[in-house]
């Protein structure tokens, strides 16, 4: 039987920005396997580069440093960041991307995670530029060291087996930056438009300059398959990717992997004081409560204004179900006002088993909390072996719960 394989989920802190060598650095401080990268970047065919990997600090932090050198027709390497490039490009337009991928010698997941990624881009930039598509040639994108980044980035975050994927909000800049196209401000068009057409947040520091990357933006769109953070969370393991600037802040980004947890289920509690209503009216009022879906109903004896012997009405129920139980409410009993307010709960995971007894087969509750694990009798499965085998309650209750004690294990 082939053992489930465990879902994992990624949380990206881009709260220092966001650029490719940033991700696949984070990537692979998370454990990416670094031979199985180079494999795979050696079978796409393209040459002119060489790879960097090492570590550096930032603010003192520790981060994964990574990073593609360009090399001359002599074969000098220099390294190329951001948009202030000072050499020339090879100019292609997605198609030649494409067929680039192509060769990558991987699963057809990470190719079609890479043109994903790619389309981005160039979907954003012939927005900027007001051009078809493939009219697009890439220029900081689809140079050399951005084909590296993006590929790396699909090949690391498939050889990680994430499934699911948050993105904070993208750290951004101000001022202008030097690109292809001249001084543009920040963020630079392709990013802008990456951010308003995938649903990316962006949040502004007063950092001069550029944070978010067309590359880095077009991997965190194609990356993320959540809306919202989970409101309680462990983390698993942490992987810090390092940037190649410079900021009051570390210019790091941060991958998580992290295991979302429930909150304690909360629920609502409605309550109505009553005092002039009879015994007959109050147990129809609980039945009609408990048949509309109720988790619980009970009465306390009150005492209200003037001294007046009463009860207290308490209800649980969903947040969905609140407007139908204040109706049943107010429909069987005499009050004119219903207080509620949320409350939180912690529940047993429960499930009701049929298990064999010195009776006869009867249902069992099984209830668990972590290691904790607890056993009852239902009471109807009771009652019906109390009446068909002439017994007593108590009896049959505590044989079926003598026999039932080690079901649950």
């Amino acid at each position: 039987m082939m053992e489930e394989r465990k879902e994992r989920y990624l949380y990206l802190d881009c709260s220092s920005g966001i650029s490719g060598d940033m991700t696949v650095g984070a990537l692979l401080d998370l454990g990416a396997d670094r031979e199985v990268l180079e494999r795979a970047l050696d079978s796409l065919g393209v040459g002119g580069y060489h790879l960097h990997f090492g570590r550096k600090k930032k603010c003192g932090i520790d981060a994964f440093d990574f990073d593609v050198h360009l090399e001359d027709e002599d074969g000098h390497g220099h390294e190329e960041h951001g948009h202030g490039h000072s050499h020339g490009h090879v100019h292609r337009n997605l198609n030649d991307i494409f067929d680039i991928i192509g060769r990558l010698d991987a699963d057809d997941a990470v190719k079609n995670l890479a043109r994903r990624m790619f389309s981005i881009v160039a979907e954003a930039e012939s927005k900027a530029h007001g051009i078809p598509v493939e009219e697009v040639h890439f220029h900081e994108v689809g140079a050399i060291d951005s084909i590296v980044d993006i590929v790396s980035a699909a090949v690391c975050f498939h050889n990680l087996g994430i499934s699911r994927v948050y993105v904070s909000p993208l750290a951004e800049g101000q001022g202008y930056v030097r690109c292809q196209h001249g001084v543009m401000p920040v963020p630079v068009p392709a990013t802008a438009n990456i951010v308003s057409g995938h649903g990316l947040t962006l949040r502004f520091t007063e950092n001069q300059g550029e944070m978010a990357t067309p590359t880095g933006a077009a991997i965190a769109a194609a990356l993320r398959t959540e809306e919202a953070m989970p409101e309680c969370y462990t983390i698993e393991k942490i992987g810090i990717g390092a940037g190649n600037k410079d900021f009051e802040q570390a210019n790091i980004l941060r991958a998580m992997l992290i295991c979302p947890k429930e909150k304690p289920q909360a629920v609502w509690a409605l309550e109505a004081n009553l005092d002039d209503c009879t015994g007959e009216a109050l147990g129809f009022a609980m039945e009609r409560l408990l048949e509309a879906g109720a988790r619980d109903v009970w009465y306390t004896p009150a005492f209200m204004k003037k001294n007046r012997p009463g009860y207290t009405l308490h209800v649980l129920c969903g947040a969905s179900e609140i407007g139908r139980m204040e109706q049943i409410v107010f429909a069987a009993t005499t009050t004119i006002g219903i207080r509620r307010y949320p409350v939180e709960r912690t529940v047993m995971e429960r499930e009701t088993r049929r298990v064999p007894t010195r009776y006869g087969e009867a249902a069992a509750k099984i209830c668990r909390l972590g290691e904790q694990v607890s056993c009852y009798p239902e009471y109807e499965s009771v009652r019906s072996i109390c009446l068909e085998k002439g017994l007593g309650f108590q009896e049959v209750f505590a044989g079926v719960a003598e026999d039932i004690r080690d079901c649950g294990k």
